[in-house]
């Protein structure tokens, strides 16, 4: 089969030569799938640890089973010996329609008041309700009444209805600055994240010595376990954009990477669109993320790894001629976030050779695609992963956590998650 990394690593700029520094070992599909997700998840690990060591000529290393582990960290999450159970709230699913089929996601009690806003009926009732309407017709109902939901697609349809994809990595220079020398400090990274692709970008930054710092609205917590699984390393304070004193702004002053993962223009009226940004603090490296990208009418609308393989044909190839079905992991988030963390590290070491405001674009429909056309081998059953050697304790303001390593190794040094422990919103807006 075709190694997927070298035109990823292309993609993001990276020099071929480093290539060679990268030892994947391990079965060669350890997630069973018609798309090619191992190879996939393996290329966007292997990017971010070369990216990490880029220059230093240090060998790094990823096993196969442990990558199994990461891309489903979330499944592996115990507090205290014990499951916290499934983030899916019941309407967060595959519903049918009059003609076809919709996935809803109503994790967030935001997104689930709005669904229901919409179908006009008692969660109990949603089913029936939904059944009495078109897929396409309660997509676009639900978005403007600000929730979440996209009708199943195929890859065709998927296409006609979007246009051409974003491109798996866009990379551009906002403006000219000068290199900005290496502080003699940890790279500061202000997290402006949420769900799992960004923070497992955040995250996977604070592995590799980042100080990162994650800001979250006061009255938009995040779901516990999904703020357990994403914060080690990392530090979480609660703030208010609308009135924050002028927090932000000397947080972006004392910044050298801003990671982005919210719907394109959100962020805007609080100044931190990319071009602001380059305005007022030159220099930055800029890493956004998002669900659909940011051209076209899809460009404003919420999503998440679920709402993006039901959309663009995913759903349909997992799936079976009676409904249809997911991928073995939310590969779509987890790829997106170990690639947005290979972009960040690379466009650091990019500011600081050649000066500039580096400005980063990855979106979860662009990964689609890319795992789409991705060439697959024939079906073959995936081993079961003993999780066990895959897995860390540590002890927390919440109790004991269990959670899934990072993945890889340098210079034959596993990695390992740095303190903090998970603690969400605990922290100063403030960096150390």
């Amino acid at each position: 089969m075709v190694d997927p990394l070298p035109p990823v690593w292309a993609a993001l700029g990276g020099d071929p030569a480093e290539l060679d520094r990268l030892t994947v070992t391990g079965p060669p599909a350890v997630l069973r799938s018609a798309l090619a997700v191992t190879a996939a998840g393996a290329a966007a690990v292997g990017a971010s640890l070369l990216a990490a060591t880029a220059g230093t000529g240090v060998p790094v290393g990823l096993d196969t089973r442990q990558l199994a582990v990461a891309l489903r960290s979330e499944r592996y999450l115990r507090r205290d010996g014990t499951s916290p159970g499934s983030p899916f709230d019941p309407l967060s699913a595959f519903h049918r329609t009059r003609d076809g089929w919709l996935r809803l996601h109503a994790n967030y009690p935001w997104h689930r008041e709005a669904a229901l806003r919409v179908l006009g009926c008692t969660e109990a009732e949603a089913p029936a309700a939904i059944a009495e309407r078109g897929a396409v017709e309660l997509e676009t109902a639900v978005h403007e009444a600000g929730g979440v939901a996209a009708a199943v697609r195929t890859e065709q349809e998927w296409r006609e209805a979007a246009g051409p994809p974003p491109p798996l990595v866009e990379s551009r220079v906002l403006g000219d600055a000068p290199p900005r020398p290496a502080p003699g400090r940890r790279p500061r990274v202000l997290d402006l994240t949420r769900v799992i692709a960004g923070p497992v970008a955040t995250r996977t930054l604070a592995a590799h010595g980042a100080d990162v710092l994650r800001l979250d609205r006061p009255d938009r917590p995040e779901i516990p376990m999904q703020a357990w699984d994403t914060l080690p390393g990392k530090r979480s304070a609660l703030l208010d954009l609308r009135a924050d004193g002028g927090v932000l702004e000397e947080l972006l002053a004392g910044a050298d990477v801003v990671v982005g993962g919210y719907r394109p223009g959100a962020l805007d009226p609080f100044g931190l669109s990319p071009e602001a940004l380059a305005e007022r603090h030159p220099g930055l490296v800029v890493v956004t993320l998002s669900a659909w990208g940011h051209r076209g009418r899809w460009g404003t609308r919420r999503g998440f790894d679920s709402l993006v393989q039901a959309a663009c044909g995913i759903a349909l190839t997992e799936g079976t001629p009676q409904a249809p079905g997911a991928l073995p992991a939310q590969v779509l988030d987890h790829a997106t976030g170990y690639l947005a963390a290979a972009a960040a590290l690379l466009g650091l070491r990019r500011q600081r050779a050649d000066g500039g405001t580096h400005h980063v674009r990855l979106a979860l429909a662009g990964t689609a695609r890319w795992l789409q056309d991705l060439p697959t081998g024939p079906a073959t059953e995936a081993p079961e992963v003993d999780p066990g050697p895959h897995l860390t304790d540590i002890t927390a303001p919440d109790g004991r956590l269990t959670l899934a390593t990072p993945p890889g190794s340098v210079a034959g040094v596993p990695l390992a998650w740095p303190g903090p422990p998970p603690a969400y919103g605990v922290a100063e807006p403030a960096w150390l």
